[in-house]
């Protein structure tokens, strides 16, 4: 190589450069921001007024990784509820902190019910639904009160399809009268950034700490959100939260939100994450958390569980042992690690490779903490091992997926069970 010659840098995200929030309650608390890893939220989709059920999809949320978990609060019914599934939420050992989200009448269930107040971490507010006209201040200012007085955190949301019309149309007169007015869609941006700084600085001078401040702007359209945050992050350090509003279904949403989130996130922008995803029919709810966890260690940012690497297959591979194989071993990885994280510490950073030919299977086995290279068409049947990097055994039979199932297993309780 030539002296002159610079080796090719790694690429890594660029350092945050928000402030750093604090979500309290109880003795517990969960910093968001600054250096703080960025955390994962979701949210259920159940009636709040069933506290059981709402309990139950919180606990799930949270197991697959969930570390905020928001709930709609939007009547006095659901407000009387909240308090329960607190209750249950702790009785099942689940200390996730609770969010409640409130549109119009917000400022009602909060002074009303002090222990939905209470019983909640932090609060969601729309500038856009917490009132018009002399109202707005006023009753803005009352979900805030509520927040300092239960020493709550606020996240300050708001939403291209719920945005502030006054605001939005004083921008609006305001652009006509350039020289050169911007587009209807840069207005629309400013709009956004204008209402969720604006509200946030009303926040601070009402007395709300702005360590207790998380800002979102959510869009639907992937290059809005990119300019969007961009800059809101320019103009401001709060926190931010992040997420596509209706990302969509399926494939759509995911590779919409995970386009969108990922360059921002590369580039330093965004404290919290969220994958909103339209489950489709017979889906669970925890795929928004686990697409979301998976754009993050994909990222680099945060390890939640062990990866399986597997090849997608070709003409070498006919056979579907291989793929059978990866998402067995997947799915077992998942399932174990709300039992793992405290039995096993570092388990979450395990690679496991199930490879289905000799071309990449051995040297990508050999990188993997654990690896199988399964015979492909035409092959021996057999299946070397690698275990931390060496050839460990090689598998015949037909129980091979079996017996590597078994190999793992055995792999985990070795190298990670507290000495």
């Amino acid at each position: 190589m030539n002296s002159e010659e610079q080796p090719i840098a790694v690429a890594e995200p660029r350092a945050r450069r928000t402030r750093q929030a604090r979500v309290a309650w109880g003795s517990r608390v969960v910093t968001v921001g600054g250096d703080a890893p960025v955390r994962v939220q979701s949210m259920t989709n159940t009636d709040t007024v069933d506290a059981i059920g709402t309990a139950i999809q919180v606990k799930e949320l949270a197991q697959a990784g969930s570390e905020f978990v928001r709930i709609t609060v939007n009547t006095p019914e659901a407000a009387q509820a909240v308090p329960y599934i607190r209750e249950q939420l702790d009785r099942m050992g689940q200390d996730v902190p609770l969010v409640g989200d409130f549109h119009y009448n917000g400022h009602r269930l909060l002074t009303d019910f002090p222990a939905c107040a209470e019983a909640l971490s932090k609060y969601r507010i729309n500038p856009g639904n917490v009132g018009k006209g002399d109202k707005k201040d006023k009753q803005f200012a009352q979900m805030i009160e509520a927040a300092i007085r239960w020493d709550k955190a606020v996240r300050i949301g708001v939403n291209w399809g719920s945005l502030d019309q006054e605001l939005l149309a004083q921008l609006m007169d305001a652009n006509s009268r350039r020289a050169q007015p911007w587009e209807g869609r840069q207005v629309m941006y400013e709009a956004l950034i204008t209402s969720a700084i604006e509200s946030a600085r009303q926040a601070e001078a009402l007395g709300l700490d702005g360590s207790q401040i998380i800002l979102s702007c959510k869009v639907s359209g992937v290059q809005d959100l990119i300019a969007v945050y961009r800059e809101l992050s320019r103009r401001c350090d709060y926190a931010l939260h992040l997420g596509l509003t209706e990302a969509g279904m399926g494939t759509k949403g995911t590779v919409a939100s995970a386009t969108a989130l990922s360059i921002l996130l590369q580039e330093g922008i965004g404290d919290t994450i969220r994958v909103s995803l339209t489950p489709q029919p017979g889906e669970a709810r925890t795929q928004e958390v686990v697409v979301a966890s998976e754009i993050l260690q994909a990222l680099g940012l945060r390890v939640f569980v062990p990866s399986v690497t597997a090849c997608p297959g070709c003409g070498r591979t006919t056979s579907t042992t291989f793929q059978e194989l990866a998402k067995q071993i997947d799915d077992y990885l998942r399932a174990q690690m709300p039992v793992w994280r405290g039995r096993y510490p570092g388990v979450e950073a395990m690679k496991v490779a199930v490879m289905g030919c000799i071309v990449n299977g051995p040297g990508e086995s050999k990188h993997a903490d654990i690896g199988i290279s399964l015979p492909g068409t035409g092959e021996a049947p057999a299946a070397p091992v690698f275990i931390d990097g060496e050839k460990a055994m090689t598998l015949r039979g037909d129980n091979i997926a079996r017996e590597f199932h078994d190999i793992v297993e055995q792999y985990v309780q070795r190298r990670y069970g507290v000495r």
